[in-house]
């Protein structure tokens, strides 16, 4: 009370508080993390237990330089068709086999800049780096920032020259830059070693695995199997049908369904198991890359997760984190204080902007929160004041409206009611399914440089009730209009559980037998997705058109 501070006896004390209070008895004060005050017993590996596993290669490099497109041709599949813009926006993780027989686990990390943050997190996990730079291109700052993100981890990395089937590819001006940055190759006599590939025509990527396989043999990489699993989350989302979905890679131990979890401020059990493919599994091993459900929330990438023998063990020291989090939450929520005030008013007008980060998957929603966090200027400060994956939903527009707030979709779509309640709120939602679109808008809006721009405009809804597989066509979906007008000629989106999957155009729109040019709310209809065929029923088809717009900031 001699502080000036009136507390009761459950409230928590800071840091300073406790140490003036402890001198006043003439004790020390020593703060241990919660990590330390939780004590997560981990086991202790004998020697003849380990044995070796595949190593965790992390592919990273500047935006378009052909980082998916090379872990495609060593995977003989295609990513890049589903990522908005032919750009990665989500870190994916491959478990791959290759002729000889070994195994390599690939983490593909997104280059854009948004994402050093995920990147970051690539480099803890991985035992060791390809960094692509393009032989038609120069050294970027993006590649710079991943070499050094590979340097600070203490991680060996292999630069990957891709692009050289290209005329006007310059593999020796890539080593040159190299070479400014400090980093030799060893066809100039030096220790990095490089490989020039092309993730087209599979040149030189033979060669790059080798090499891969060299630097994993160095590293004499070992894991015990036999004990209780540990590792890293690499991606979280909110599946409507499934539940909280959870992209992790076991370190060490193995990981079986039914295991109890703690993963960040999250627990559960393990209920299902699949790897990227979407196979089912029963267990999986060091450096495996897997996909779980059964966790009761969303953890952060970069997360560690520990197996406990029993589930309470780990709900209780969930629920310790999760209280935690909160207190540091109303901690940080600073009131604005005079002198404060003050100074805002000598900077002249001085604007906040709330916002609302909703996305499809955690890292891509994290990322984006920084990079706008980044953007606050002396007369506008911007503030994430809620950030989650999973569709917008009716509490994220009350939150908005109770903070006049923005909120910004990432890859999600809002659900019919939470879009009905933000139009008679008057709540601006703002959809984005590229990073760079939503920080260059906001960068611009908060410049004051708004002009007129391109915004969509939601023309109508239709729910498929029932789909059919023509042999030559494709599926056609029968449909039900819910809202306004499905026009032949808009683009469409189909949308699966608030999260969009397809963006493209109508193959087809029939009224029973006939050609439609537009079918009308309350009616069905019959239609088909150009170029995709892996409609369900459930799935909405939103029908949009882009309009152009004269936008203020106070839009």
């Amino acid at each position: 009370m001699s502080l000036g501070m009136m507390v009761s006896i459950n409230q928590r004390l800071d840091k300073e508080t406790i140490g003036i209070i402890a001198e006043e008895f003439g004790y020390g004060v020593d703060f241990v993390s919660a990590e330390v005050q939780e004590a997560i017993e981990v086991e202790l590996d004998s020697a003849e237990d380990l044995i070796s596993r595949p190593p965790i290669v992390t592919v990273m490099g500047h935006v378009d330089h052909g980082k998916t497109s090379l872990l495609d041709f060593i995977r003989k599949s295609n990513v890049i068709d589903g990522e908005a813009g032919g750009i990665t926006q989500h870190i994916g993780s491959y478990s791959v086999e290759l002729e000889d027989g070994a195994r390599m686990t690939f983490i593909d990390t997104p280059g854009h800049e948004a994402f050093t943050a995920m990147r970051a997190r690539g480099a803890q996990v991985t035992d060791l780096a390809i960094i692509i730079v393009a032989a038609d291109d120069a050294v970027m700052p993006q590649t710079k920032e991943a070499i050094s993100h590979a340097q600070s981890a203490e991680i060996p990395f292999i630069i990957a020259i891709n692009k050289c089937d290209r005329e006007e590819s310059n593999p020796d001006k890539i080593r040159t830059e190299l070479a400014e940055l400090g980093i030799q190759v060893e066809e100039w006599g030096g220790k990095t070693q490089s490989q020039e590939v092309s993730a087209k025509t599979g040149l030189g990527i033979t060669e790059l695995l080798e090499k891969v396989t060299l630097e994993a043999e160095l590293l004499e990489l070992k894991a015990n199997p036999k004990k209780r699993a540990v590792g890293t989350i690499i991606e979280s989302s909110l599946d409507k049908g499934r539940g909280y979905v959870t992209n992790l890679i076991v370190s060490a131990g193995t990981l079986s369904v039914g295991d109890p979890m703690l993963a960040g401020q999250y627990s559960g059990k393990v209920r299902a198991m699949t790897n990227e493919r979407g196979e089912a599994l029963k267990e999986a091993g060091p450096s495996m890359p897997v996909s779980i459900l059964g966790l009761d929330g969303a953890p952060n990438a970069g997360d560690e997760f520990h197996i406990f023998e029993n589930e309470k063990e780990a709900r209780t020291i969930a629920q310790k984190r999760q209280q935690l989090q909160r207190e540091q939450g109303i901690r940080t929520q600073k009131q604005v204080t005079l002198e404060e005030l003050g100074r805002r008013i000598a900077v002249g007008e001085y604007k906040e902007l709330n916002l609302i980060i909703k996305g499809d998957v955690d890292g891509s929603t994290e990322a984006l929160a920084d990079s706008l966090i980044k953007q606050s200027t002396e007369k506008v400060q911007v503030n994430v004041i809620h950030k989650a994956v999973g569709q917008i939903s009716e509490s994220d527009v009350l939150l908005a409206s109770a903070s006049e707030a923005i909120i910004i979709g990432f890859q999600v779509r809002p659900s019919g009611t939470a879009r009905k309640l933000a139009e008679r709120e008057g709540i601006q939602i703002r959809l984005y399914s590229i990073i760079y679109q939503a920080i260059e808008e906001m960068k611009e809006a908060m410049e004051g440089l708004l002009s007129a721009k391109i915004e969509e405009r939601i023309v109508g809804t239709a729910e498929i009730r029932e789909t059919f597989k023509i042999s030559k066509v494709g599926t056609i979906a029968g449909c039900f209009v819910q809202d306004g007008v499905i026009q032949r000629n808009h683009n469409i989106r189909v949308i699966r559980e608030g999260v969009v999957v397809y963006t493209g155009t109508l193959g087809s729109l029939k009224r029973f037998k006939d050609d439609a040019k537009e079918v009308k709310k309350g009616l069905e209809c019959g239609l088909n997705v150009d170029r995709f065929n892996d409609i369900k029923v459930g799935d909405i088809i939103e029908s949009y058109e882009e309009v152009e717009v004269k936008q203020t900031l106070d839009d």
